[in-house]
């Protein structure tokens, strides 16, 4: 399969067309109007510094359906506790700062590069992108982020740094959309880590046939508040 180049104009080539590898183009910009038109066709942006922009749509692809969230017995134990505070929206900065320096499996370096964090919390002043954060007293201890589009919640990143904070934001945030009606949460790529938590693997055509039908919904457009996710850990 060809990786196809991108021109200015904003666009890309059908995602079915992505190498094996699930990369499908290079270059291009992390302008909103071309992240949002990228998100609603499956498509990321996922590179390293010093390479080119590069865009992937893999297959399969890993999603997870707010009703079968799965809470281990260890993990429902840990929020019965409440050893955190989870909240939404509160420091998007933090989060995705701490997601870019958190320590990856396939060795040293990150993809969140600086170019990527310009580009998100714009996404995030614009009410598109979203953060759910979990504290221990004033310290940040983990926390995520991610892009909503209709009834569908793109997740991006997540870090700890106290065992199982990031595990708790996510359950808070699953059940939160839940609450709210969506449907869908892309997980991207797959995780052994995210599988536990509920997350299956689909085949990219499924991915993009149930896509296509939650984007007909409204966008739950951001700042989110607490109070709309209950989130008390």
């Amino acid at each position: 399969m060809p990786v196809f180049l991108l021109s200015d104009p904003v666009g890309f080539p059908p995602p079915h067309l992505a190498s094996d590898s699930g990369l499908l183009a290079v270059g291009g910009d992390l302008h909103t109007e071309r992240l949002l038109t990228a998100y609603a066709m499956g498509i990321f942006p996922w590179y390293s510094r010093g390479e080119p922009i590069l865009w992937w749509s893999p297959d399969p692809r890993l999603v997870l359906y707010p009703s079968e969230l799965h809470i281990s017995r260890r993990l429902q134990r840990t929020m019965r506790q409440s050893r955190f505070e989870v909240t939404v929206d509160r420091d998007f900065d933090a989060v995705i700062r701490h997601c870019a320096d958190a320590p990856r499996a396939q060795g040293p370096g990150t993809w969140i590069v600086e170019e990527m964090i310009g580009a998100y919390r714009k996404l995030h002043a614009e009410g598109y992108a979203h953060s759910v954060e979990a504290w221990r007293g004033s310290e940040l201890a983990g926390g995520l982020y991610g892009v909503c589009l209709g009834h569908c919640f793109f997740g991006e990143s997540m870090f700890a740094r106290i065992r199982d904070a990031s595990k708790v934001a996510f359950v808070h945030l699953v059940r939160g959309l839940h609450r709210k009606g969506c449907r869908l949460i892309d997980c991207q790529v797959t995780s052994e880590h995210l599988k536990r938590l509920g997350a299956r693997e689909i085949p990219r055509s499924t991915f993009l046939r149930e896509l296509k039908a939650v984007l007909n919904a409204p966008t739950f457009r951001g700042p989110w508040a607490d109070a709309e996710f209950q989130l008390h850990a």
